[in-house]
């Protein structure tokens, strides 16, 4: 299984329609494959800002096909934050009977004023207990984190670490929301307190954007040799560990196995950091760090940008901007360009394998997908 083409649009506030972000990105990376939308055997969508507010359309299916002027299969696949991630993994499986899918994603999230658009991400948590309480996503990964803070020793210090790097690499990043926009560790530290203990600063930037990914049969210059899915129990304080995530413990153990590599292996990563502790409770799930020592690993500054092994070189979630169900393809746009030695003033020296990290919910849904580059 191989990339052939990548696509992404700058992650902002432009008001255009999902289907002109998905669009657009569609082109670039049609373009960057060398190839028309007739070469194209099936296509697979995600999305959810699409039923929302004034879009209002549910047959996305049907309108794809009349955007692209093709009949081929088209499937959705909504996995909320993420959708990205699932949608690539239903591609990947998709190339036992077909040759080349193309796998996108477009959001118009910040088109509503704020309650609407949070009561309709509100909509991933469990609808019982979560949404009738407010357990808005901030306050969960709070309750969360206050959970680890206690168990683990970690600090607030150490999320502002996180923060900063993030922003560090999303100032270097053209289509980052954040770029030419560096913020100060000082500011960072400062931030409103949004859910106790998590600050403004520790929680991602809802934008609106496009990503698109081409996967095919034929040999290109990046592989992908590791797949993993896994899902977990909605109801987040229903889970045997408050303190992290199984679903990327099993969706990793996974993508490694079928890499038949280790942690240690990962040149560069980008990992779904929603919140800067989601990416500390990450570094542990995915082998990068033992249980209870993610704080040390920020720390060290192993993961910076001129570290052994780059965290979010793109800015992450949190600066670069998170436009929900593009997320996860957006991340495979950044590994891909790096591995191709495309990325400019935030490139990974000697980048050879990389690894994306995209999760839906508080934990609900996870995949982890490994890449090679080919030489």
């Amino acid at each position: 299984m191989y990339i052939k083409g990548v696509g992404m649009t700058k992650f902002d506030y432009s008001p255009k329609h999902w289907w002109q972000f998905a669009h657009e990105a569609t082109i670039e990376a049609l373009k960057d494959a060398q190839m028309n939308i007739s070469q194209i055997d099936a296509i697979v969508f995600t999305g959810m800002s699409s039923a929302a507010g004034g879009e209002h359309q549910t047959h996305k299916v049907s309108f794809l096909s009349d955007l692209f002027k093709t009949n081929v299969p088209i499937i959705e696949t909504p996995s909320v934050c993420g959708g990205g991630g699932a949608a690539f993994w239903t591609a990947l499986n998709l190339l036992n009977n077909y040759n080349n899918v193309l796998v996108l994603a477009g959001e118009r999230l910040v088109d509503n004023q704020s309650e609407v658009t949070v009561d309709y991400i509100l909509s991933a948590a469990e609808r019982v207990t979560e949404q009738t309480e407010g357990m808005l996503f901030p306050t969960q990964n709070a309750l969360v984190w206050q959970q680890y803070m206690k168990k683990y020793g970690a600090t607030m210090d150490d999320l502002s670490l996180i923060a900063f790097k993030n922003h560090s690499n999303a100032a270097l990043n053209p289509k980052a929301f954040f770029y030419k926009k560096p913020i100060e560790l000082e500011k960072v530290k400062a931030s409103p307190e949004v859910s106790s203990p998590l600050r403004l600063m520790d929680c991602s930037l809802s934008v609106n954007g496009g990503a698109a990914v081409i996967v095919s049969k034929d040999p290109t210059d990046i592989k992908v040799i590791g797949s993993g899915f896994a899902t977990d129990q909605i109801l987040t304080f229903g889970r045997e560990d408050l303190t992290h995530f199984k679903a990327t413990k099993l969706a990793s153990k996974i993508a490694f196995e079928q890499a038949k590599l280790t942690p240690k292996d990962i040149n560069v990563a980008e990992i779904h950091d929603a919140f800067t502790s989601v990416e500390l409770l990450s570094y542990e799930d995915l082998g990068f760090a033992e249980e209870g020592k993610g704080a040390e690993l920020i720390r060290s500054g192993k993961i910076n940008l001129n570290g052994e092994m780059p965290i979010n070189p793109s800015g992450g979630l949190k600066a670069k901007g998170h436009p929900i169900s593009a997320t996860g393809l957006a991340q495979i746009y950044e590994i891909v360009n790096q591995l191709r030695n495309k990325c400019g003033d935030r490139q990974v020296k000697n980048a050879k394998i990389g690894l994306t990290h995209n999760i839906g919910g508080a934990g609900g849904s996870v995949t982890v997908h490994i890449f090679e580059k080919i030489n």
